[in-house]
């Protein structure tokens, strides 16, 4: 008999492919209609009431992964790592169906418009991978271990630790969005910063797991 932590799993991964694949498929759409000849910067301009949909989209996008940590999780950390793992499962298969429908893109290290909110994020396709893959690595990492008898226990610095990192991540997807509002080719991506903010949110998932309260694991 499957363990239900297995299925549970099973059911968030399943979930985020399919959301994954009808993330691509209304790019798919929005790329035949503004960008039949191939998706490149400078970006196009697109009609306002199009743009205020895919900001709703985006948004609605959002509120299904959160919904789904908190349908599936049972404590309150256990939902938001059900929401980072339903995430990084998405970004990672949406990108995953592109190259299976339009070959795309041709590089990981080909740039991307990755996010609208609040302003326009971009960047080579490699570094949301990367996001993506610790996500969904670290999180499912703390579900598995905490449901074997595991106690992790976040303290402050580790919440400061951990916003710091994405805050790094998040900068570097960001930091030139002004030249992307002016229509204008992005030149460089700031791996830096990039970098940076990854190595401060592994070192923070070191602390969580070196913290963790591992007197009553409950492995069979």
């Amino acid at each position: 008999m499957f363990s239900l932590i297995f299925k549970k799993f099973t059911a968030v991964t399943i979930f985020s492919i399919a959301m994954g694949f009808m993330e691509a498929a209304v790019v798919v759409y929005l790329r035949e209609l503004y960008y039949p000849e191939g998706f490149y910067f400078p970006l196009k301009i697109i009609p306002i009431n199009i743009l205020f949909v895919e900001l709703g989209r985006e948004m609605s996008t959002i509120v299904m992964l959160i919904l789904i940590g908190f349908i599936t999780g049972k404590t309150l950390l256990e939902k938001f790592c059900y929401f980072l793992y339903s995430f990084g499962i998405w970004d990672i298969f949406y990108y995953i169906w592109l190259k299976v429908i339009l070959n795309w893109p041709p590089s990981l290290l080909t740039w991307d418009l990755l996010f609208l909110i609040p302003v326009p994020w971009v960047g080579p396709v490699l570094a949301p991978l990367i996001v993506a893959l610790t996500m969904s690595i670290t999180a499912g990492g703390i579900i598995y271990f905490q449901e074997k008898g595991y106690s992790f226990k976040i303290n402050k610095l580790d919440w400061i630790l951990g916003i710091s990192s994405a805050l790094l991540i998040f900068l570097s997807f960001i930091w030139d969005f002004s030249r992307i509002v002016a229509q204008q080719i992005p030149i460089k991506y700031h791996w830096q910063l990039f970098i940076s903010g990854e190595l401060l949110g592994v070192y923070t998932v070191f602390r969580i797991f070196k913290n963790s309260d591992r007197t009553n694991p409950k492995f069979s």
